[in-house]
């Protein structure tokens, strides 16, 4: 079975995307796919699992700072569900929370405004999702 992981932080209008390894617990940021209203062009997606072949895709869950669900959620799960329903991959979700903020602090740190295009912000999330993920799931 692959070490490699796809993850994804879900949006509206982009869909943040990283890759990476198990065995390591280290992730790269891909790219930002773009969505319409949270539906994604799902050919890109398809594109991504035949290239990288992941075990597995982790799903950022957006949660409130008490750990409830907040309307934005639902959308979420139902994109789990269409990702898993059309290509048959488990998919399984990862708490969020503060990820968009430290994306934010990190681009900032490593280049001033100019690193906080909405594409990296995105990528950037994706992949503190999966170093969270791996963090709290060792292999």
């Amino acid at each position: 079975m692959s070490g490699t992981i796809l993850a994804f932080d879900y949006g509206l209008k982009s869909i943040g995307v990283a890759v990476g390894q198990q065995l390591t617990g280290s992730a790269s940021t891909l790219k930002a796919l773009k969505a319409q209203d949270g539906t994604p062009d799902w050919q890109q997606i398809e594109n991504l699992l035949k290239e990288w072949q992941p075990a597995f895709v982790v799903v950022g869950l957006p949660l409130n700072m008490d750990g409830t669900e907040q309307p934005f959620t639902a959308r979420v799960h139902k994109f789990v569900n269409r990702l898993h329903g059309r290509f048959g991959i488990k998919v399984l979700t990862h708490d969020e929370r503060l990820t968009t903020v430290e994306s934010r602090a990190d681009l900032f740190a490593q280049g001033g405004f100019k690193k906080l295009s909405k594409d990296a912000v995105d990528c950037w999330s994706a992949k503190l999702i999966l170093e969270s993920y791996f963090e709290n799931n060792p292999s």
